[in-house]
């Protein structure tokens, strides 16, 4: 594991197109972080999320805006050599974690139909709630552009519905809290080379369900992450042409679509056109 200083100049210059670039591009595209902002920041222990606590860290050292972070670790019931190889990493890294307990695994663990998604969702709630007890108007997560564009298949594929994973958005229970995704543009597979080139070891999966029965993550995700990679070497771009379709919706050439309360079907006006 390399220096404090080492990892820390590494996203700075070594990574500075790939990774520190992309995340000041979103900051600003977005506008994620406003004068005088209180941001939770989540760490799970895996790599994206204690990468985007490094670049927070960093722009609140280097940048122009005035705000203040918390670093927020959500315990759903880790073993003990996982929450220590948490609390080491924080502590090389310079990140005062704020820790707390939950018995989210041990629900999650009596749940036959659906464990994964009652643990997200339980998850999410309890991230909310402690950034609110912690005064906090925002929480960042470390979700990257590879999550952003495997949502966008998975809605298409499984949900039969053309949406991807905001940039931003604002808490329909929490009132007054944003979630923010500053990674948004920032690439596995650079994020897996920053994490190699400074010698760091992050959790991978620490579900004590898929521990137990001993079993791979066969999930949807996974799938269309794989399907991604083959696409990849028919069209190497692929991926990015896959994020700019949600920028350039053409509403003319779609048979419906809906916004809130509102829906639209291609019938409603063509007589008109």
């Amino acid at each position: 594991m390399k220096s404090l200083d080492e990892i820390e100049r590494s996203i700075i210059k070594t990574y500075r197109k790939e990774i520190w670039a992309k995340f000041i591009k979103a900051v600003k595209e977005f506008e994620l972080i406003k004068e005088n902002d209180i941001i939770a920041v989540c760490i799970s222990g895996g790599k994206d999320s204690f990468l985007l606590a490094k670049c927070m860290q960093e722009l609140k050292k280097h940048g122009q805006i005035n705000f203040e972070l918390k670093f927020l670790c959500m315990n759903p019931g880790y073993n003990q050599k996982n929450l220590e190889l948490i609390k080491t990493n924080a502590k090389h890294l310079g990140i005062e974690l704020h820790i707390f307990e939950t018995e989210i695994f041990n629900i999650v663990e009596r749940e036959k139909e659906s464990p994964c998604y009652l643990c997200a969702r339980m998850r999410r709630g309890y991230l909310y709630h402690e950034a609110k007890k912690l005064g906090c108007n925002k929480i960042a997560l470390g979700h990257h552009f590879n999550d952003v564009i495997e949502t966008v298949l998975l809605s298409m594929f499984y949900a039969s519905e053309y949406k991807t994973m905001m940039p931003k958005l604002h808490s329909d229970n929490f009132e007054n809290i944003e979630l923010i995704r500053p990674l948004y543009y920032v690439k596995e597979y650079d994020i897996e080379r920053f994490v190699n080139s400074n010698e760091l070891k992050f959790l991978n999966c620490a579900c004590k369900f898929t521990e137990k029965n001993n079993i791979e993550n066969t999930s949807k995700r996974k799938e269309i992450k794989n399907l991604i990679k083959e696409l990849k070497k028919i069209n190497p771009n692929i991926d990015n042409n896959i994020l700019k379709s949600t920028f350039n919706i053409n509403l003319n050439t779609v048979l419906g679509y809906h916004k809130n309360e509102e829906k639209y079907f291609f019938l409603d006006d063509y007589e008109k056109k």
